[in-house]
């Protein structure tokens, strides 16, 4: 299959031939210890179109990794079917294998509920609903059942909230409109009510592409923090981000991995002329 047909609409792209290692499936550049995520494999189909191809990643607990690449790479798909948020889209099918935990989210029998309260998302744009800030993050809490009384809720949505390094400037208006809050006061109780039902990861898509440099350097400082207690995969499109708040940086070109590596190393040393031509600007 012609690489110039694989992951998003027609349009005009560089001519570039894709490098040997991304002809293959990519490992984690580090051995040993268990695995949150294992990805084996999997190729991702809108219908009759393969917006993903053959790809393979190992993710270990408690760091965080960042998808970088051009728009329509596949980085978002991607970061969606690790949640099986893609299973929405009418005609999607996924090939391959993933696992979280050693299980198989796509195997037979799976409680996709389940799954996704223990796999959160947040997306690019903030969206609160239109509810209370106490509301917002007591939700999925109320609706799973995972408290037994009113204090016990309060003290969920507390904590939640002081994850979400927003604790100290709501607590005096909790009962007040989520609505009227700053962008980024927005985005982070986004991920306070993401937390609430207690993930062990945490998918987030694009979530400071929307916020002034002030507010995502907020929501940095938070990724920082949160890695101590939740593994955490970042799609980004800004790079100096990716080089800021990850650990390790997987690096997408038209639907394929083409390398996945440590932060550091990637940024400074990258094994494929591709991922070197796209972190120096020559195109993307």
């Amino acid at each position: 299959m012609n690489p110039a047909t694989i992951g998003g609409p027609d349009k005009a792209r560089p001519t570039i031939a894709m490098p040997r290692a991304a002809q293959h499936p990519m490992a984690a550049p580090a051995a040993g210890g268990r695995l949150k995520i294992d990805v084996e494999r999997l190729s991702f189909y809108y219908g009759d179109k393969r917006a993903l191809e053959d790809i393979s990643i190992k993710i270990q607990p408690n760091v965080v990794t960042a998808f970088i690449g051009p728009s329509g790479c596949g980085k978002s798909t991607f970061l969606r079917t690790l949640n099986r948020m893609n299973d929405i889209i009418p005609g999607a099918r996924v090939e391959g294998r993933v696992s979280i935990d050693g299980h198989d989210i796509y195997g037979a029998g799976v409680d996709v509920v389940a799954m996704r309260r223990k796999v959160g998302m947040v997306f690019q744009k903030s969206n609160p609903f239109p509810k209370s800030i106490f509301e917002n993050v007591a939700y999925g809490v109320r609706i799973n059942k995972m408290t037994s009384s009113r204090s016990e809720l309060a003290g969920r949505v507390e904590e939640s909230l002081k994850q979400a390094a927003l604790w100290d400037e709501v607590k005096d208006r909790l009962h007040e409109s989520a609505l009227a809050m700053s962008g980024g006061q927005q985005q982070r109780l986004c991920i306070a009510r993401a937390l609430a039902v207690k993930p062990d990861i945490l998918l987030m898509d694009e979530p400071a592409s929307a916020l002034d440099p002030i507010a995502t350097q907020r929501i940095e400082e938070l990724i920082y923090q949160l890695k101590t207690n939740f593994t955490i995969v970042i799609v980004t499109h800004n790079m100096q981000q990716a080089a800021r708040v990850s650990d390790y940086t997987a690096f997408f070109w038209l639907g394929r991995l083409v390398e996945y590596e440590r932060t550091d190393k990637m940024f400074t040393a990258p094994s494929e002329k591709l991922t070197e031509d796209y972190l120096t600007g020559r195109f993307g």
